[in-house]
């Protein structure tokens, strides 16, 4: 179709959403719009140009036909889809207020749902419709919608908007503290009760998960509504595929520097249900939300170091770093081994009779995602602490040479820093790895670190690995 001819179609259409139409054709015409804008994404810039958004927010308003209400806010969802002006234009125009007003008690599920989903488009990347949303009761709308005995439609919908203001990188924390304070950490456990719909589960722990980021407040609450407990259970074999890697991402993001969280998991069953995600046949996504799961579990809690050993989780995270994986499992089981080894002898141990320090070597190879690497690197280092037998079975699969490699000039500097760590932990009281560093060029890549700008951390790290290159004492 023309351009001129497009334009004119929409304008068409735009008219007949104009007041004193009747509801069928106003929801016919708002209908038109959507699929016209789903379907080519220039219909949205000629709807906004004709004055479409400000006419479809006019249909939101009270009194009018929830088949009318309802089918507007399926055409604002569609035009605010990857649009920054049209989201702006429905916010300037009272869409937003408008919205929230559609989820108050008496509508129906579908205008409710609609609106919801509008709500979640507005929403994206949208620092101030999130601000806007929340000063509006959104937040509290929403979180009314979760309650018991309510549609799992709507449910399903509302966790999902909130998961999308909770998992914002720029709002999500204030977002999240709303939440919290309109009790949605509770409603929203609630909803992970079995026997529920998966896909409200699914949503729920979702928003659960961004609740939970950099929040020891959030994290906490979920613990004490019984969250733990309830995510663990949904780690189960008998449960979808989607609710299984929700779950296990939730609680990872419950256990990040939280102790009492971590103990919680581990005395629910949670360290053996996340191992059991590891299993070749799970899809590779749940494999690796179960592999963070299991590194949170462990960094700084030494009793879940021994459980996951003792669930058979060393081998099963070692397996992950096979040739074939992706770049996240590899970098998600590196980071898990990097935990799980942390001054631990026996799991240092048995990660070396698993092959996993020539897997871990492998994944040091060049043209390897900077990512990986840099996690590799830390993962060596923990496993080669103080454990002469596995410094020299580092040596012996070329692992001196290849973190050398990674002090090149070129290199990532976060790489460089995990690098020059690693280099500092071989070297400790093993004259052998230290002939082998200076073999292949590592004092000068390690001096050239000093010289050459840097982080403060980089220059330590350089700096104590060469002192490890130099010294018969016990580490830097």
């Amino acid at each position: 179709m023309a351009k001129g001819s497009a334009r004119a179609r929409v304008a068409a259409l735009v008219r007949r959403l104009a007041p004193g139409g009747s509801a069928a054709e106003q929801a016919e015409a708002a209908l038109a719009l959507e699929r016209l804008c789903h379907d080519k994404s220039q219909y949205r810039e000629y709807v906004r140009g004709c004055g479409g958004v400000a006419a479809l927010v006019q249909l939101l308003a009270p009194g009018r036909s929830g088949a009318v209400q309802e089918r507007a806010a399926a055409a604002l969802s569609t035009l605010c889809t990857d649009n920054r002006q049209n989201q702006d234009g429905v916010r300037e125009c009272g869409g937003v207020a408008a919205l929230v007003g559609l989820l108050a008690p008496g509508g129906s599920a579908a205008v409710r749902i609609a609106a919801a989903v509008a709500l979640a488009y507005l929403c994206v990347e949208n620092s101030d419709n999130q601000d806007s949303v929340r000063e509006c009761g959104g937040v509290a709308a929403l979180v009314r919608l979760l309650a018991p005995g309510g549609p799992a439609a709507v449910q399903q919908q509302a966790a999902g908007t909130l998961a999308n203001l909770c998992n914002d990188d720029e709002r999500g924390a204030q977002n999240g503290e709303c939440v919290r304070e309109c009790g949605g950490i509770a409603a929203l456990a609630g909803l992970l009760a079995p026997g529920g719909s998966p896909a409200v589960q699914e949503r729920a722990a979702a928003a659960l998960t961004g609740l939970c980021r950099k929040s020891t407040r959030n994290q906490d609450s979920v613990r004490e509504c019984g969250g733990v407990a309830a995510l663990v259970a949904l780690l189960a074999p008998g449960c979808s595929a989607g609710v299984r890697k929700r779950a296990a991402l939730a609680l990872g993001n419950m256990c990040h520097s939280n102790v009492q969280n971590q103990d919680s998991v581990r005395v629910c069953g949670g360290v053996a249900a996340l191992v059991g995600l590891l299993a070749p046949g799970m899809a590779p996504a749940a494999r690796a939300r179960a592999a963070l799961a299991l590194a949170n579990l462990c960094s700084g809690n030494a009793r879940n170091r021994d459980s996951v050993r003792e669930c058979g989780g060393v081998a099963a995270l070692v397996a992950l770093l096979a040739p074939g994986a992706s770049a996240a499992l590899h970098e998600q089981a590196a980071k898990a081994l990097s935990n799980v080894c942390s001054g631990n002898t026996q799991n240092q141990t048995s990660v070396w009779e698993c092959g996993g320090v020539a897997a871990l070597v492998g994944l040091l190879a060049p043209g390897g995602s900077a990512c990986v690497q840099k996690v590799a690197a830390t993962a060596l280092g923990n496993l080669c602490a103080r454990n002469t037998r596995i410094e020299d079975s580092m040596r012996e699969c070329g692992g001196v040479a290849a973190l050398v490699r990674l002090l090149a000039p070129a290199g990532s500097a976060a790489v460089q820093e995990n690098a020059a760590g690693a280099l500092c932990n071989l070297c400790i009281n093993n004259a052998r790895n230290r002939d082998s560093v200076r073999e292949c060029g590592g004092v000068a890549a390690l001096v050239r670190l000093l010289a050459h700008g840097g982080s403060a951390v980089m220059h330590e790290r350089a700096a104590n690995a060469l002192v490890s290159l130099t010294s018969e004492r016990a580490g830097p």
